[in-house]
């Protein structure tokens, strides 16, 4: 029998940010559908949440190979017992432009933005049908600050938080929810898969990952559209909000702003 919150279904699920939000949505109520590489792994995921009397099935799968992706894509679409999808999957940079590997850089996109997009119309379509589901993705605060870390990484996050906002606007009144999440430094293996290593950050920028989880559960209880859990003062992302809407009304116009016609 289905939990009556559903399924969750979570990419990248085999460790850190991933089983981590296995754990705590195992014990919110979900059955859980994990989603990874490493097969060994999502079993020991599977297993260590096995005491909260959910329901977690493993299915290995690389986002970048498109067979793979499409088998995860039609469970989305068939699966009516899937009410969350966690976009977590992802792969970043830490070098700059001129010393990055431009197939590392496209298979990044592959996978930060080809992927989760698919997977976002996978889902999208059939929660939206059922008026129930929420879809959470992982972006980053490179995705509106680009200018840390890799450049290239934070495009693909920009354009999960760009997409993120444009859904929400398109779907809210489906009943489909959508929440981006940006972290900053999180300590996982995120960073040495980059080819750096953790250990060399300021401990006072990095957060633990069940600390990061916890927050952006939090955030997603409260309605927010986009939690950045580091930020102590809500008010300052409400602000660049605010600015960003403020500039909408005037993006699109018949004329070119007075500042260029006076240089003629």
């Amino acid at each position: 029998m289905t939990s009556p919150k559903g399924t969750a279904l979570i990419t990248g699920a085999s460790a850190g940010i991933g089983a981590i939000y296995a754990d705590r949505l195992a014990r919110k109520g979900f059955d859980l559908i994990l989603v990874a590489r490493n097969q060994d792994a999502l079993h020991r995921v599977a297993g260590s949440v096995a005491d909260t009397g959910c329901r977690a099935r493993v299915v290995r799968a690389d986002l970048s190979d498109k067979k793979e992706l499409r088998c995860i894509e039609n469970i989305l679409r068939t699966d009516p017992s899937i009410t969350m999808l966690v976009n977590n999957a992802g792969v970043g940079a830490i070098d700059p432009l001129l010393m990055a590997d431009v197939d590392e850089m496209e298979r990044m996109i592959d996978i930060n933005v080809r992927a989760l997009t698919r997977l976002v119309y996978a889902a999208a379509p059939s929660f939206a049908a059922r008026e129930r589901g929420t879809i959470v993705n992982m972006a980053s605060i490179v995705g509106i600050a680009p200018e840390i870390l890799n450049g290239v990484y934070g495009a693909t996050k920009a354009f999960v938080l760009a997409l993120t906002l444009s859904l929400h606007k398109e779907l809210a009144e489906r009943n489909v929810r959508f929440q981006a999440v940006l972290p900053g430094a999180v300590a996982t293996d995120f960073w040495e898969a980059a080819g750096g290593s953790v250990d060399r950050l300021p401990a006072r920028i990095v957060m633990r990952a069940g600390d990061m989880v916890d927050a952006a559960l939090a955030g997603l209880d409260q309605g927010e559209l986009v939690t950045l859990p580091s930020l102590p003062d809500a008010d300052d992302w409400n602000a660049y909000e605010a600015a960003r809407q403020k500039l909408l009304p005037n993006l699109s116009l018949s004329v070119p702003a007075e500042r260029y016609r006076s240089l003629r």
